[in-house]
């Protein structure tokens, strides 16, 4: 028999962050936050000026670069992260990970017609928060320092309004408010995933996610969804049944079981019809494997 999952945003409360976890922002210079034992570290690349499909798209959309840190076994902890990059920060960045002993796990794109191109650089080491965040510098530091990216032209979105309690009505699960940007996501807890020790949750990158904004009348929407194996092509049929765009799907991780895949989506019109084809996928997760 099939099940259906119950989704939920998820949702964390802030707890005391740890002390080695505090010198990890310190030590990069960044931003983050401690919730649900995760240390996320905020990367945003709002240095960009990005087009797709001659839209001008907020940061928030999904050009929020990050890393996230959870203890592990042995005293050491996990580090998961997703760095954005435009083309010529690529080589780089990727020199700077490997040279320092970390891992690549994955390279890809979340758009067509972007300009500039911005590709996503998974990252994953283990060690000491400190030593961590020692080894992932050199690589942060390259982002957004070299040439200027070249600037995307094309038409701002509609200001709104864009009813966020629809959207969460109709996905079923609610989300946050980013400036422009409504962005809903959710965890897959019937995935135990681990890492060394660590369980790799929605903090951590396992989750699915869908981001909009517009208006009611014209919106965008752009996400990603967290899958096993079998549950992939049901959910393509379902994406392009609704008419959204499948622009990428790949893998996160190379080690750990099970294997999760991810898929890349966009779409653009009227903000409930977007909605509903996102919750079209999300109805093929969860099923029972036939």
């Amino acid at each position: 028999m099939a099940f259906a999952l119950t989704w939920s945003a998820v949702s964390t409360r802030a707890q005391e962050m740890p002390a080695d976890y505090a010198g990890v922002l310190k030590a990069l210079g960044k931003t983050g936050d401690y919730k649900g034992n995760v240390l996320k570290v905020n990367i945003p690349r709002s240095d960009l000026t990005v087009a797709i499909d001659g839209a001008l798209v907020p940061t928030p959309l999904g050009f929020g670069g990050w890393v996230a840190l959870a203890k592990g076994e042995k005293g050491m902890d996990v580090m998961m992260g997703d760095l954005v990059l435009t083309e010529a920060e690529v080589n780089p960045v990727m020199s700077a990970v490997l040279g320092a002993g970390l891992d690549v796990t994955a390279l890809h794109n979340h758009f067509f017609s972007d300009t500039p191109r911005i590709f996503y650089m998974h990252v994953h080491g283990r060690g000491t928060a400190a030593d961590l965040a020692d080894k992932i510098k050199p690589a942060i530091d390259l982002i957004g320092k070299g040439a200027p990216a070249a600037k995307g032209t094309g038409t701002a979105l509609p200001a709104g309004p864009l009813s966020a309690p629809k959207l969460a009505g109709i996905i079923g699960a609610e989300g946050e408010q980013n400036g422009p940007v409504y962005k809903i996501t959710i965890g897959r807890p019937d995935i135990d995933l681990r890492e060394h020790g660590a369980r790799i949750d929605a903090r951590m990158g396992l989750n699915t996610w869908a981001a909009f904004s517009g208006s009611d009348a014209d919106a965008v929407v752009a996400g990603d969804v967290a899958m096993l194996g079998y549950e992939v092509t049901p959910v393509l049929r379902a994406m392009r049944k609704s008419g959204l765009q499948v622009v990428a799907i790949h893998h996160h991780m190379t080690t750990g079981e099970p294997t999760v895949f991810f898929l890349h989506y966009w779409g653009r019109g009227p903000a409930e019809g977007l909605a509903r084809g996102v919750r079209a996928a999300l109805d093929q997760l969860g099923k029972a494997r036939l």
